[in-house]
Protein backbone atom coordinates (compact mmCIF):
# COMPACT_ATOMS: atom_id res chain seq x y z
CA UNK A 1 0.00 0.00 0.00
CA UNK A 2 1.40 3.54 -0.81
CA UNK A 3 -0.17 5.09 2.40
CA UNK A 4 -1.63 7.87 0.09
CA UNK A 5 -5.03 8.64 1.71
CA UNK A 6 -7.42 10.29 -1.53
CA UNK A 7 -7.52 13.39 0.26
CA UNK A 8 -4.03 13.32 -0.43
CA UNK A 9 -4.27 12.64 -4.06
CA UNK A 10 -7.15 15.22 -4.67
CA UNK A 11 -4.65 17.77 -3.38
CA UNK A 12 -2.06 16.19 -5.25
CA UNK A 13 -4.21 16.48 -8.20
CA UNK A 14 -5.34 19.93 -7.84
CA UNK A 15 -1.61 20.94 -7.22
CA UNK A 16 -1.19 20.16 -10.62
CA UNK A 17 -4.14 21.64 -11.82
CA UNK A 18 -3.15 24.71 -10.24
CA UNK A 19 0.48 25.19 -10.13
CA UNK A 20 1.23 24.00 -13.87
CA UNK A 21 -0.60 26.51 -16.08
CA UNK A 22 0.65 29.21 -12.51
CA UNK A 23 3.96 28.26 -13.05
CA UNK A 24 3.95 28.63 -16.82
CA UNK A 25 2.09 31.77 -16.86
CA UNK A 26 4.48 33.51 -14.37
CA UNK A 27 7.57 31.95 -16.44
CA UNK A 28 6.66 33.52 -19.18
CA UNK A 29 5.86 36.88 -17.97
CA UNK A 30 9.66 36.88 -16.69
CA UNK A 31 10.90 35.57 -19.91
CA UNK A 32 9.69 38.50 -20.91
CA UNK A 33 10.79 41.09 -18.38
CA UNK A 34 13.84 40.11 -17.50
CA UNK A 35 15.18 41.08 -21.51
CA UNK A 36 13.37 44.41 -21.59
CA UNK A 37 14.90 45.13 -17.93
CA UNK A 38 18.45 44.24 -19.14
CA UNK A 39 17.91 45.81 -22.22
CA UNK A 40 16.35 49.07 -20.64
CA UNK A 41 19.11 49.62 -18.47
CA UNK A 42 21.68 48.57 -21.02
CA UNK A 43 22.22 49.31 -25.28
CA UNK A 44 18.20 50.09 -25.49
CA UNK A 45 18.11 48.68 -28.51
CA UNK A 46 16.30 45.45 -28.06
CA UNK A 47 13.62 44.00 -26.28
CA UNK A 48 12.80 47.85 -24.94
CA UNK A 49 14.00 49.57 -28.28
CA UNK A 50 10.34 50.64 -28.65
CA UNK A 51 10.09 52.41 -25.16
CA UNK A 52 12.52 55.45 -26.47
CA UNK A 53 10.31 57.22 -28.61
CA UNK A 54 8.67 60.83 -28.54
CA UNK A 55 5.09 59.59 -30.81
CA UNK A 56 3.15 57.45 -28.09
CA UNK A 57 0.60 56.44 -30.97
CA UNK A 58 -1.79 53.38 -29.75
CA UNK A 59 0.57 50.70 -30.92
CA UNK A 60 2.84 52.49 -28.26
CA UNK A 61 0.10 52.23 -25.83
CA UNK A 62 -0.83 49.56 -25.76
CA UNK A 63 2.83 47.95 -25.91
CA UNK A 64 2.64 49.99 -22.29
CA UNK A 65 -0.41 48.54 -21.28
CA UNK A 66 0.69 44.75 -22.39
CA UNK A 67 4.17 45.63 -20.20
CA UNK A 68 1.85 46.19 -17.48
CA UNK A 69 -0.48 43.44 -17.81
CA UNK A 70 2.81 40.82 -17.98
CA UNK A 71 4.52 42.30 -14.91
CA UNK A 72 1.40 42.58 -12.81
CA UNK A 73 1.04 38.97 -13.55
CA UNK A 74 4.20 37.93 -13.15
CA UNK A 75 4.28 39.52 -9.42
CA UNK A 76 0.64 38.99 -8.49
CA UNK A 77 -0.15 35.66 -9.60
CA UNK A 78 1.78 33.75 -7.59
CA UNK A 79 0.47 34.86 -4.21
CA UNK A 80 -2.98 33.92 -5.70
CA UNK A 81 -1.74 30.27 -5.51
CA UNK A 82 -2.70 29.49 -2.34
CA UNK A 83 -6.66 30.53 -2.27
CA UNK A 84 -6.70 28.97 -5.80
CA UNK A 85 -5.45 25.62 -4.47
CA UNK A 86 -7.87 25.54 -1.70
CA UNK A 87 -10.87 26.64 -3.90
CA UNK A 88 -9.83 23.86 -6.48
CA UNK A 89 -9.73 21.23 -3.30
CA UNK A 90 -13.08 22.35 -2.35
CA UNK A 91 -15.02 21.95 -5.77
CA UNK A 92 -13.10 19.04 -6.78
CA UNK A 93 -14.94 17.37 -3.31
CA UNK A 94 -18.46 19.14 -4.46
CA UNK A 95 -21.23 17.91 -7.27
CA UNK A 96 -19.41 20.01 -9.74
CA UNK A 97 -15.81 18.09 -8.73
CA UNK A 98 -15.90 16.82 -12.37
CA UNK A 99 -15.24 20.68 -13.71
CA UNK A 100 -12.43 21.61 -11.36
CA UNK A 101 -10.14 22.98 -14.10
CA UNK A 102 -13.29 25.13 -15.68
CA UNK A 103 -13.86 26.46 -12.17
CA UNK A 104 -10.12 27.19 -11.24
CA UNK A 105 -9.47 29.16 -14.56
CA UNK A 106 -12.41 30.95 -14.15
CA UNK A 107 -11.13 31.74 -10.39
CA UNK A 108 -7.71 33.16 -11.86
CA UNK A 109 -9.58 35.11 -14.93
CA UNK A 110 -11.49 37.27 -12.26
CA UNK A 111 -8.41 37.84 -9.99
CA UNK A 112 -6.64 38.38 -13.26
CA UNK A 113 -9.53 40.53 -14.52
CA UNK A 114 -8.55 42.95 -11.54
CA UNK A 115 -5.41 43.21 -12.19
CA UNK A 116 -6.11 44.24 -15.79
CA UNK A 117 -7.83 47.08 -14.43
CA UNK A 118 -5.56 47.90 -12.82
CA UNK A 119 -2.70 47.69 -15.27
CA UNK A 120 -5.11 49.96 -17.74
CA UNK A 121 -4.97 52.79 -14.93
CA UNK A 122 -1.21 52.57 -14.22
CA UNK A 123 -0.40 52.87 -18.26
CA UNK A 124 -2.68 56.41 -17.87
CA UNK A 125 -0.59 57.43 -14.95
CA UNK A 126 2.72 56.39 -16.35
CA UNK A 127 2.09 58.56 -19.72
CA UNK A 128 0.41 61.82 -17.35
CA UNK A 129 3.51 61.75 -15.08
CA UNK A 130 5.84 61.55 -18.01
CA UNK A 131 4.24 64.49 -19.57
CA UNK A 132 4.12 66.21 -16.43
CA UNK A 133 7.82 65.61 -16.31
CA UNK A 134 7.99 63.86 -12.90
CA UNK A 135 9.46 60.48 -14.63
CA UNK A 136 12.63 60.21 -16.37
CA UNK A 137 12.96 57.78 -19.43
CA UNK A 138 14.02 55.64 -17.65
CA UNK A 139 10.61 55.26 -15.54
CA UNK A 140 11.71 56.44 -12.66
CA UNK A 141 11.35 59.34 -10.24
CA UNK A 142 13.01 62.23 -11.41
CA UNK A 143 11.85 64.53 -8.41
CA UNK A 144 12.56 64.52 -4.85
CA UNK A 145 8.98 65.52 -3.78
CA UNK A 146 7.11 63.46 -5.93
CA UNK A 147 9.28 60.29 -4.84
CA UNK A 148 9.03 61.13 -1.34
CA UNK A 149 5.36 61.56 -1.52
CA UNK A 150 4.86 58.61 -2.92
CA UNK A 151 7.17 56.25 -0.46
CA UNK A 152 5.60 58.61 2.26
CA UNK A 153 2.07 58.00 1.17
CA UNK A 154 2.67 53.83 0.91
CA UNK A 155 3.97 53.49 4.01
CA UNK A 156 1.30 55.56 5.62
CA UNK A 157 -1.20 52.75 3.95
CA UNK A 158 0.86 50.28 4.89
CA UNK A 159 -0.41 51.16 8.90
CA UNK A 160 -3.75 51.83 7.84
CA UNK A 161 -7.11 49.72 8.86
CA UNK A 162 -8.19 49.13 5.14
CA UNK A 163 -5.32 48.02 4.31
CA UNK A 164 -4.84 45.54 7.36
CA UNK A 165 -8.43 44.04 6.32
CA UNK A 166 -7.63 43.72 2.74
CA UNK A 167 -4.50 41.69 3.80
CA UNK A 168 -6.32 39.75 6.71
CA UNK A 169 -8.46 38.22 3.88
CA UNK A 170 -5.67 37.38 1.43
CA UNK A 171 -3.49 35.85 4.57
CA UNK A 172 -6.74 33.61 5.40
CA UNK A 173 -7.79 32.42 1.69
CA UNK A 174 -10.30 29.43 3.27
CA UNK A 175 -11.67 32.06 5.59
CA UNK A 176 -12.02 34.54 2.46
CA UNK A 177 -13.94 31.27 0.64
CA UNK A 178 -16.24 30.58 3.20
CA UNK A 179 -17.47 34.02 3.40
CA UNK A 180 -17.55 34.97 -0.17
CA UNK A 181 -18.66 31.68 -1.39
CA UNK A 182 -20.51 31.07 -4.53
CA UNK A 183 -21.69 27.69 -6.59
CA UNK A 184 -20.77 27.31 -10.10
CA UNK A 185 -18.08 28.76 -12.70
CA UNK A 186 -19.53 31.93 -12.38
CA UNK A 187 -19.55 31.91 -9.13
CA UNK A 188 -15.57 31.04 -9.67
CA UNK A 189 -15.20 34.10 -11.66
CA UNK A 190 -16.69 35.85 -8.94
CA UNK A 191 -14.71 34.75 -6.29
CA UNK A 192 -11.74 35.42 -8.21
CA UNK A 193 -12.59 38.63 -8.72
CA UNK A 194 -13.47 39.35 -5.52
CA UNK A 195 -10.06 38.09 -4.01
CA UNK A 196 -8.92 40.29 -6.76
CA UNK A 197 -10.02 43.49 -5.23
CA UNK A 198 -8.80 42.11 -1.87
CA UNK A 199 -5.32 41.85 -3.07
CA UNK A 200 -5.70 45.26 -4.68
CA UNK A 201 -6.84 46.95 -1.65
CA UNK A 202 -4.04 45.52 -0.24
CA UNK A 203 -1.19 45.99 -2.64
CA UNK A 204 -1.50 48.83 -4.59
CA UNK A 205 0.28 51.28 -3.02
CA UNK A 206 3.17 49.35 -2.89
CA UNK A 207 2.98 48.75 -7.05
CA UNK A 208 3.11 52.51 -7.35
CA UNK A 209 6.46 52.47 -5.62
CA UNK A 210 7.52 51.21 -9.23
CA UNK A 211 7.59 55.02 -9.72
CA UNK A 212 10.17 55.38 -7.61
CA UNK A 213 12.77 52.76 -8.23
CA UNK A 214 11.69 52.31 -12.11
CA UNK A 215 9.12 50.68 -13.46
CA UNK A 216 11.26 48.32 -14.96
CA UNK A 217 14.54 48.02 -12.62
CA UNK A 218 14.81 44.24 -12.74
CA UNK A 219 15.94 44.74 -8.59
CA UNK A 220 13.10 46.83 -7.66
CA UNK A 221 9.95 44.59 -9.10
CA UNK A 222 11.81 41.26 -7.81
CA UNK A 223 11.94 42.87 -4.58
CA UNK A 224 8.46 44.44 -4.12
CA UNK A 225 7.35 40.70 -5.71
CA UNK A 226 9.41 38.94 -2.85
CA UNK A 227 7.82 41.36 -0.49
CA UNK A 228 4.10 41.19 -1.20
CA UNK A 229 4.63 37.28 -1.53
CA UNK A 230 6.10 37.65 2.47
CA UNK A 231 3.73 39.72 3.95
CA UNK A 232 0.61 37.30 1.96
CA UNK A 233 2.37 33.67 3.11
CA UNK A 234 4.98 34.19 5.57
CA UNK A 235 4.29 33.73 9.63
CA UNK A 236 4.83 36.92 10.20
CA UNK A 237 3.68 38.75 7.36
CA UNK A 238 1.12 41.31 9.08
CA UNK A 239 3.33 42.39 11.49
CA UNK A 240 6.15 42.80 8.86
CA UNK A 241 3.65 44.84 7.06
CA UNK A 242 3.06 47.33 9.90
CA UNK A 243 6.85 47.68 10.30
CA UNK A 244 7.43 47.84 6.47
CA UNK A 245 5.01 50.94 6.62
CA UNK A 246 7.39 52.31 9.00
CA UNK A 247 10.49 51.85 7.39
CA UNK A 248 9.33 53.22 3.89
CA UNK A 249 7.95 56.50 5.63
CA UNK A 250 11.80 56.66 7.20
CA UNK A 251 13.13 56.06 3.51
CA UNK A 252 11.44 58.56 2.03
CA UNK A 253 12.16 60.89 4.80
CA UNK A 254 15.72 60.12 4.49
CA UNK A 255 15.67 60.61 0.23
CA UNK A 256 13.93 64.05 0.83
CA UNK A 257 16.53 65.47 3.24
CA UNK A 258 20.15 63.69 0.99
Amino acid sequence: MSGITPLETLLRRDWWLVFGPLTLSVVLCWAWLVPMGRDMYGPMTGASAWMMTDSWDFPHLLLLFAMWVVMMVGMMLPTAAPALLIYAAVVRRSADGGRTAAHAYAFAGGYLLVWTGFSLLATVLQRLLAKWLLLSPMMESQNRVFGTVLLVAAGIYQLTPFKTSCLESCRSPAEFLTRHWRTGVSGGFYLGTANGLFCLGCCWALMMLLFVGGVMNLWWISALTVFVLLEKVAPYGMQGGRLSGVLIVAFGAWMYFH
